[in-house]
């Protein structure tokens, strides 16, 4: 159930913030699922490598295909999702344990943070992303009678 919490919370606090100040905080449904990782900062620090990897190998590919609208969405997704399933096999395996705790957050959820890293910019991107998560984490907290959040499964 705090999945489906923090995904409507993210959704309405996106559309705030889209509104306001005209700047998208990574996609609709990430806030929410960044706010449940908010205590676990190398799950973030892990969508952040993926996207950053999807973003660096969409600027590579954009040399050679021509990508815009739809087809640079579905292209960062797919990206985004294989760079975030190599987090999550690859550095599982690391002898370091630190290493092996940078899995990415969710399947879409790095496709779409490069998606609009490619449209406003990494450090803008970011920037509102984690002011949109810690809002939605806030609300979450309340909703829950200020009690820690349970822990979210992979």
């Amino acid at each position: 159930m705090i999945i489906v919490e923090a995904i409507g919370l993210g959704l309405v606090v996106s559309l705030v913030f889209s509104e306001a100040i005209g700047l998208a905080a990574g996609g609709m449904v990430v806030p929410g699922y960044i706010a449940l990782y908010l205590d676990q900062p190398s799950r973030v620090a892990g969508t952040v490598l993926a996207s950053l990897a999807t973003y660096v190998t969409l600027r590579f590919l954009s040399n050679f295909l021509i990508l815009y609208g739809r087809r640079c969405l579905a292209l960062s997704v797919i990206l985004g999702f294989v760079f975030g399933v190599l987090t999550r096999y690859l550095l599982a395996e690391m002898p370091v344990p630190e290493l092996a705790q940078l899995v990415a957050v969710g399947y879409i959820v790095p496709g779409l943070l490069a998606y609009w890293m490619e449209r406003q910019g990494v450090l803008v991107t970011l920037c509102v992303l984690l002011m949109a998560a810690v809002p939605v984490r806030l609300g979450l907290v309340i909703l829950h009678g200020g009690r820690l959040l349970p822990d979210v499964a992979g």
